[in-house]
C-alpha cells in the first residue's frame, strides 16, 4: 500500500495542496475550521510527514522567491533584470541561500506562486518587483505574513519593506543637462504608465521641463521592448515639430530609437540627441555610444537581498534608499541643430 501523501489529503478535503501545507505546518492562510478538518483527515488516513517535510518544518528553507510577470523571451535581452538578479544571487550566495525564480503570466499567477512556495515551506521570503500604483499584491502579501522586500517607492509599498532610488532627481539632472545644451523640444519614451517609478518620472519630467522653459515637452508610454520603442520614436520623429532630444526609460528602447533615427536620415547627435536609462554594455557598444543614466544595478539587487535576509532572521528590516542614477554624457548628445526653434 502506498504511503498517504499531501495530495491524498487535498483530494479528500476538497482543497489545494498549498492549503494542506498551511494547515499541517501551522501557517496562516486557512480558516481554523479548515485546518481542523485537514488535520482530522490526515490522522484518519495515517499521514505522517517524511524527513524532508520534518526538516522544512523545523528549520528555514534557505531560499527566497522572485516571480517575474513578463514574457520569458524578454528576460534574455533585458539587461536591467539580468543585472538585478545577478546582484540578488551574489548576496544570497554569501549566506548559502538559493533564489527560486519563476516567470508568470499575470499578477494573480504571481500571488499563486508565492502562496504555494510559502505554504509548502519552500521559501523563507520573497522580493517583489514592478510595483504598481494601488498594487493589489501589497495587501495580499501583507495578509500572507511572509517576509517581503519591495523594489519600489515606499509611497505604494504599504507595510512591506521598500528598497528604492530617487528617480525624480535623475530626471531633473537629465533635463537640466539637455536644456543647458540648448534643447527645448524634449520628448520622453517612458515605460508602462501603471508602474510607480514611471509615474514618478512622468511627474518629475513635466515639472522640470515647465520650470526650465522646455515648454514643448511630451511623454509617450511603451512596454520596454525594442519594437514598441521604435514605434514610439517613429511617431515622435514624424511630427511637424519633432523633438531635438529624446530620453528613453531603458536602453533597449534607446538603441531601437537610435536605429529609427538613422533609418529616417537623421544624424545622432547633430539632428537628435538620445539619452538612455539604465546604462549597460548595450549602451556603450553602439555608435555613437549613448549618453545614459547609470547606476550599480547588481548592488541594487544585493541591497534588496540583504534586507530580506535581515527581515527573515530578525523579523524587521529598515527601508533603504539607494543612490540615484547619475548622468554619464557620451556621444549621443550635443546642442540642437541651429535651425531648431
Amino acid at each position: 500500500m502506498n504511503r498517504p501523501t499531501i495530495a491524498d489529503i487535498a483530494r479528500r478535503a476538497g482543497v489545494s495542496k498549498g492549503a494542506v501545507s498551511y494547515a499541517l505546518n501551522g501557517r496562516p492562510g486557512v480558516s481554523e475550521a479548515t485546518r481542523a478538518r485537514i488535520r482530522a483527515i490526515a490522522e484518519e488516513i495515517g499521514w505522517r510527514p517524511n524527513r524532508a517535510a520534518l526538516a522544512l518544518n523545523g528549520r528555514r528553507a534557505d531560499a527566497v522567491g522572485l516571480a517575474l510577470c513578463r514574457p520569458a523571451r524578454i528576460l534574455g535581452v533585458e539587461p536591467f533584470f539580468m543585472e538585478l538578479i545577478s546582484g540578488i544571487e551574489a548576496e544570497l550566495a554569501t549566506r548559502s541561500a538559493a533564489l527560486m525564480l519563476q516567470v508568470v503570466a499575470d499578477h494573480d499567477a504571481e500571488l499563486g506562486v508565492y502562496r504555494r512556495w510559502w505554504g509548502e515551506g519552500r521559501i523563507d521570503g520573497a522580493i517583489m518587483v514592478d510595483l504598481h500604483v494601488g498594487d493589489p499584491r501589497v495587501p495580499e502579501l501583507e495578509r500572507l505574513g511572509m517576509p517581503v522586500i519591495v523594489v519600489g517607492h515606499p509611497s505604494e509599498a504599504g507595510s512591506l519593506v521598500p528598497v528604492w532610488s530617487d528617480d525624480g532627481a535623475a530626471v531633473r539632472e537629465t533635463v537640466e543637462y539637455l536644456v543647458a545644451l540648448g534643447h527645448r523640444r524634449i520628448a520622453r519614451v517612458a515605460g508602462l504608465p501603471k508602474l510607480v517609478h514611471t509615474v514618478i518620472r512622468d511627474r518629475a519630467f513635466d515639472g522640470v521641463c515647465a520650470e526650465l522653459g522646455a515648454t514643448e515637452h511630451v511623454t509617450v508610454h511603451a512596454d520596454y521592448t525594442g519594437e514598441d520603442g521604435a514605434r514610439a520614436t517613429r511617431r515622435l520623429l514624424s511630427s511637424p515639430r519633432r523633438p531635438t532630444a529624446i530620453v528613453y526609460d531603458n536602453d533597449i528602447m534607446a538603441v531601437a530609437g537610435l536605429s529609427v533615427a538613422q533609418e529616417m536620415g537623421l544624424t545622432v547627435p547633430a539632428d537628435l540627441s538620445i539619452v538612455a536609462w539604465d546604462d549597460s554594455p548595450l549602451s556603450q557598444v553602439v555608435r555613437p555610444a549613448l549618453t545614459a543614466l547609470t547606476r550599480d544595478i547588481p548592488a541594487y539587487g544585493a541591497h534588496a537581498a540583504r534586507r530580506l535576509l535581515t527581515l527573515i532572521a530578525d523579523g524587521e528590516a529598515d527601508p533603504f534608499e539607494d543612490e540615484a542614477a547619475r548622468l554619464v554624457p557620451r556621444g549621443s548628445t550635443a546642442p540642437p541643430p541651429a535651425q531648431a526653434g
